[in-house]
């Protein structure tokens, strides 16, 4: 199920005066975003869920590998798993992650590029 191009404005709803709680998780997810692999899986589930050998297929990198951080990103509670027959599917765990993503990688993509940044 492809997912729209257009995101929601950020909610500032649950935003709190960042306590070492909140900074230690959002650490721990800017950690986990810090591997190419896992940023281009997670980019890809912005567009729509996913089985293994799809995503590895698409982000040329071997079965095992990307097992290996779908496991990782799933125990962090980054993306959720649904079972169809023999088949897992994963998807992104919610809203917020996936403008974490789009937002990080369109601020690569104006520092890559030199397109002036904007709001």
């Amino acid at each position: 199920m492809p997912v729209s191009e257009s995101l929601p404005a950020a909610s500032t709803a649950h935003l709190h005066a960042p306590d070492d709680a909140r900074l230690t998780e959002a650490a721990a997810v800017f950690a986990l975003l810090s591997d190419t692999t896992r940023l281009h899986l997670l980019w890809l589930l912005t567009r729509e869920e996913s089985d293994v050998g799809s995503l590895a297929e698409r982000c040329t990198a071997s079965r095992t590998a990307v097992s290996q951080h779908l496991a990782k990103l799933r125990l962090a509670g980054l993306v959720e798993t649904r079972r169809e027959g023999r088949h897992v599917f994963y998807r992104l765990g919610d809203g917020h992650l996936r403008r974490l993503v789009t937002e990080a990688l369109s601020h690569a993509d104006h520092r890559v590029s030199g397109e002036a940044p904007h709001d």
